[in-house]
């Protein structure tokens, strides 16, 4: 579940950082003193880059999420463990009580339709906590994906830039480290965070 966590995260960011169908939100973007050194195309077109792997490690509010489906996940595991360790009591007993003759042939069908039952609603428990955990990631990362791509709409307002690239691993082959935005959209994103709502 954590890989589908990171996963989804890098590739609604990536889609997020690529895409411009969002309405921008109001956010605090005070001007950083850093010098301007963006780089500009031919045209006057500057070019900036963000790395996605600063976002996910630093920005506040995937720290919360992270952290919230971590107990989630955890959680999930528990209530399973504990439905597949009294399934498991069940058959064993049942196998015991057989080899004993303790029930009749009737008793016997009846218990076995039962532990059979209690398998199959085990099954369809799983199923369901692992479509709301998905569910609640995918929510989790639109949420990402919409306030970075927001914030960065009103930061390039400011700048003019461009153009704002997701870097991710090494999908960029090489970049002038003057491009790169990641620190100021991070201490921003953080900046106009207020918190995840209960």
């Amino acid at each position: 579940m954590k890989r589908i966590l990171n996963s989804l995260a890098i590739g609604v960011m990536v889609l997020a950082m690529t895409s411009c169908n969002k309405q921008p939100q109001a956010n605090d973007t005070k001007k950083s003193e850093k010098i301007e050194t963006t780089v500009q195309t031919s045209e006057g077109q500057k070019i900036a880059y963000v790395d996605i792997d600063s976002i996910m490690s630093q920005y506040t509010y995937w720290k919360e999420v992270k952290k919230l489906m971590k107990n989630k996940e955890a959680n999930i595991q528990k209530i399973l463990a504990g439905k597949q360790q009294s399934l498991q009591q069940a058959a064993a007993n049942f196998q015991q009580n057989i080899q004993a003759n303790k029930y009749t042939q009737v008793q016997a069908q009846q218990i076995q339709a039962s532990i059979q039952k209690q398998a199959q609603d085990a099954e369809a428990l799983q199923q369901r906590l692992g479509n709301e955990y998905q569910n609640e990631v995918a929510n989790y990362n639109k949420a990402l994906s919409d306030s970075v791509h927001n914030y960065l709409k009103e930061y390039t307002k400011d700048k003019k830039y461009t153009i704002v690239l997701a870097k991710s691993g090494d999908n960029i082959l090489y970049a002038d480290k003057a491009c790169d935005i990641t620190d100021e959209v991070v201490k921003g994103l953080n900046k106009a965070y207020k918190g995840m709502k209960k």
